[in-house]
């Protein structure tokens, strides 16, 4: 009876028993024929050309973007990073750091649509190999300080030209977006808002389609201006106003600069060689912005006026040793000689630049969620008091 059962089986496995019928459509190999009766598809293949998008636009879409952004790990870069993956875009992240260094970029994409590369910003061949694939390249590599190993020369200017040529060379390259700083200019009294402007100039001479961005103060989450103040204010208990804090700025929250450069991609070529100033809705003085901090932290407003040949006085001997000790000195905090220098001249949008509006954007203002990070400094926990607004709010029901 087995024997009776192998036979009968055999003959209906057996690829000859099959009508010519079933062989056109599912051929059969020797060897693992049986599988592909069961695994191949009859939908039919409608030719396969360039993919420029598919999908509805969320992350698990295809948008036609291969991004390589340099300084991906930094501040702005982690937003950048947020929004292209979001709509579908691959993202190439050089790090030159350590292999935790972008980790935190991993969750912000599909599987595999986030690319950690190692770089290095002097080797040729390395960057090279990480703009390689890409069709935009976008260049958010930026300092406030310098130190030993890099001066601003080198890492507003010179990598930035170096990029700007690598991506000329390339020849698929799109579009190339350059970071920049609101308040740049040859003239400025701040060397690295001079090496900005040296950085732009070299940009558009060598990649003449690049698009410029030059935002204002940044504010948000990771900031180097609102948390170094409550960070200040918690230790000491007061916080010192370089000049009076009469300077006047513009700050911009920070994922209102992300949609800017994610807009100007979105465009149709209409952003390409121009230059935008990315500014806050409001125009606020050094003091207007500390006390907003003030009130944020729920602490009471303490100043200590530093006048600004004290406060050169006093950043001035980092700038001086940088480079003649053997070892690295510490952060600068509040007492920047180059930030105190910047603070000399208003930072805000001019009056004939194009900005937000010209890219479809609304800012957003700092009042309300932009600063609520800062609640983490309240010393009696995240409800602890009431902001004055919060006051009067409640008075008046």
């Amino acid at each position: 009876m087995e024997a009776c059962l192998r036979r009968s089986g055999k003959r209906l496995l057996n690829p000859s028993s099959l009508s010519s019928s079933s062989r056109s459509i599912y051929p059969l190999y020797s060897g693992y024929w049986a599988y592909s009766i069961r695994n191949v598809s009859t939908v039919s293949i409608k030719g396969a050309g360039n993919i420029v998008r598919k999908g509805t636009g969320g992350r698990s879409s295809v948008s036609g973007i291969v991004a390589t952004v340099f300084g991906a790990t930094g501040f702005l870069g982690r937003y950048v990073v947020q929004q292209l993956a979001k709509m579908g875009s691959q993202v190439l992240v050089p790090f030159r750091g350590s292999e935790d260094s972008h980790r935190h970029l991993k969750l912000m994409g599909d599987l595999g649509q986030i690319v950690p590369m190692k770089y290095n910003p002097r080797d040729e061949k390395s960057i090279k190999a990480v703009m390689a694939k890409a069709n935009i390249v976008l260049n958010l590599i930026g300092r406030e300080y310098e130190t030993r190993n890099y001066s601003f020369e080198e890492v507003h200017h010179s990598m930035a030209e170096h990029l700007a040529v690598i991506a000329k060379e390339h020849g698929g390259i799109m579009r190339f977006i350059q970071m920049s700083c609101l308040g740049a200019s040859a003239s400025s009294p701040s060397r690295m808002l001079r090496t900005k402007a040296a950085s732009e100039e070299s940009v558009l001479r060598v990649f003449p389609e690049a698009t410029i961005m030059r935002p204002s103060t940044v504010i948000g989450t990771e900031d180097r201006v609102l948390n170094r103040w409550a960070q200040f204010v918690k230790k000491w208990g007061f916080l010192p106003l370089i000049g009076d804090g009469s300077t006047k700025i513009q700050p911009v929250y920070v994922v209102d600069v992300a949609g800017a450069i994610v807009a100007s991609l979105k465009d149709d070529g209409s952003s390409m060689g121009k230059v935008y100033e990315l500014g806050g809705p409001e125009i606020f003085t050094v003091h207007e912005l500390a006390e907003l901090m003030f009130d944020m932290i729920r602490e009471w407003p303490r100043y200590v006026n530093v006048p600004f040949p004290i406060a050169k006085a006093i950043a001035s001997p980092r700038e001086f040793l940088l480079n003649k000790v053997p070892f690295p000195l510490p952060t600068p905090v509040i007492f920047n000689l180059d930030h105190i220098n910047a603070l000399t001249m208003d930072a805000v949008v001019s009056e004939n630049a194009l900005t937000f509006n010209d890219l479809g954007i609304v800012p957003r203002k700092l009042k309300g969620y932009p600063v609520e990070f800062l609640s983490c400094y309240r010393k009696g926990g995240p409800s602890f008091g009431a902001t004055v607004s919060e006051k009067m709010n409640s008075s008046d029901i």
